[in-house]
């Protein structure tokens, strides 16, 4: 049975680990333009916070500037998981080519990890001070 099963679990193996490695690269590059784009973004949030903008209000629009392009990358790779399905089927048993629970399931974790990789960003450009910002202007 080992045997049998072993070009099949390996073969999972590796696709575990690329999607790992994938999650942890999406992840890195959505923090690293964040965290790139409230660098270059302090006197505008430094204004918005002088003139009463809340803080919960600025890191809502952080986290929803990273939340954008991973809609648009789940709806691309949903599109393209639906079509390669039938190639899954093979390499996944009980799993069927349009399992709404497995793209639910990953849409969702995608989702977490964007939200997890905005919030230090975001968390950030709140402790940005209004006077400090207006004085580099």
């Amino acid at each position: 049975m080992d045997r049998s099963l072993g070009q099949q679990r390996f073969a999972m193996m590796l696709i575990s680990l690329f999607a790992a490695l994938a999650m942890l690269l999406a992840a890195v590059g959505i923090y690293s333009v964040l965290s790139y784009s409230v660098s270059q973004r302090v006197p505008e949030i430094g204004i918005r916070r002088a003139l009463g903008a809340p803080a919960a209000a600025v890191m809502r629009t952080i986290v929803g500037e990273g939340l954008k392009p991973t809609a648009v990358g789940i709806v691309v790779g949903l599109t393209i998981a639906a079509l390669l399905g039938r190639v899954m089927t093979t390499m996944l048993f009980g799993v069927g080519p349009h399992d709404a629970l497995t793209f639910t399931g990953v849409s969702l974790a995608v989702v977490a990890v964007a939200i997890i990789a905005t919030l230090a960003p975001a968390y950030r450009a709140t402790r940005i001070d209004p006077l400090q910002a207006l004085r580099a202007e």
